[in-house]
């Protein structure tokens, strides 16, 4: 069988011609829609029928993995229960490229009983779905790329485009961090690969670190990190403020074995572990779980680009985020 890669490569020019002609569609309307879905005290709701219906869930599976809370719902199943799922405070979004399709037209007059407001996006801003809709984003018409010239494909893929630029339109405003995204990932490996050992660290910047010179005694190491938050070993800094040891809970405890109530005249240079790991604050929170599998440690100092301790890594952080394996 002989195909026609030609005409394949045409499909794909296709699809991108049409996103490309999209970008007039960001305007104060697309603004409007937008900030409904950031100031929606409810959940985004996307609903749609057939291909569209396959393109509203995955808008919908974007959103809430993005920030705003968000379900499908199907306009078909809506009569048969599923309009429970709607509530006064949420917003819906119909995906439908004519807006006249039987269920649609139904389901919108079941979310105007609602007094719920809605978002269109469809090709005819006059059509029974645009009319009844508070916000229209309008892509106009559109050529499908399928051989017939019927088959949903330039117009889904367009419709996914827009979803997608609500989506990380109003995720950028919700300033949604990595951390947001690993939070809304535990069972995946994409969010957890992208995290940072600051990013995981329990320090945050300005905070109280687990600190003392090497001149100290015990005695005053344990005065001074009394009240830092929750915490296994005490950094140690030299002259410079360059981290030169530390000195973990398990090293007080044999340490007090050893030698009784002196050990607490001891100078934290003499009983620190040192030269100590350590791991820069820019690296990924997966090299530290290697370097904690690898030597068998609980606690790893992280230093900035001159060896100054910003923060300290718990074993306990890694497997919070599940940075694992």
């Amino acid at each position: 069988m002989e195909f026609d890669l030609d005409y394949a490569r045409d499909v794909i020019r296709g699809e991108a011609d049409a996103i490309a002609s999209l970008t007039p569609i960001v305007d104060d309307t697309f603004a409007r829609a937008a900030g409904m879905i950031y100031a929606c005290a409810g959940s985004c709701i996307v609903s749609g029928i057939g291909k569209a219906g396959i393109i509203a869930q995955k808008i919908s599976a974007t959103l809430a993995s993005t920030g705003t809370p968000s379900h499908f719902l199907h306009p078909a199943e809506a009569v048969h229960g599923d309009l429970g799922r709607l509530r006064r405070d949420d917003i819906v979004m119909v995906l439908s490229y004519g807006g006249e399709t039987d269920e649609i037209t139904r389901l919108i007059n079941l979310v105007k009983q609602l007094q719920i407001r809605l978002i269109a996006v469809t090709s005819d801003e006059d059509s029974t779905l645009g009319r009844h809709s508070d916000v229209v984003l309008c892509m106009g018409k559109v050529s499908e790329a399928c051989p017939l010239g019927v088959a949903p494909s330039v117009s889904t893929t367009c419709m996914l485009t827009i979803g997608d630029a609500l989506a990380f339109t109003v995720m950028k405003a919700r300033q949604f961090s990595v951390e947001d995204y690993v939070r809304f990932h535990p069972g995946g490996s994409l969010g957890t690969k992208l995290m940072t050992v600051e990013q995981s660290m329990m320090f945050r910047p300005g905070e109280m670190l687990p600190l003392v010179p090497a001149s100290d005694t015990i005695q005053t190491m344990l005065e001074k990190t009394r009240d830092v938050k929750r915490h296994g070993a005490v950094m140690v800094v030299d002259a410079e403020g360059r981290l030169a040891g530390i000195v973990t809970d398990g090293d007080l405890r044999r340490l007090l074995t050893r030698q009784g109530p002196a050990a607490f005249d001891r100078q934290v240079g003499a009983v620190m572990t040192a030269p100590c790991k350590r791991i820069r604050a820019d690296a990924l929170a997966a090299e530290a779980t290697a370097l904690f599998h690898k030597h068998r440690i609980d606690e790893l100092p992280v230093v900035d680009a001159d060896d100054r301790p910003v923060g300290l890594i718990d074993v306990q952080d890694i497997v919070t985020i599940k940075v694992v394996g």
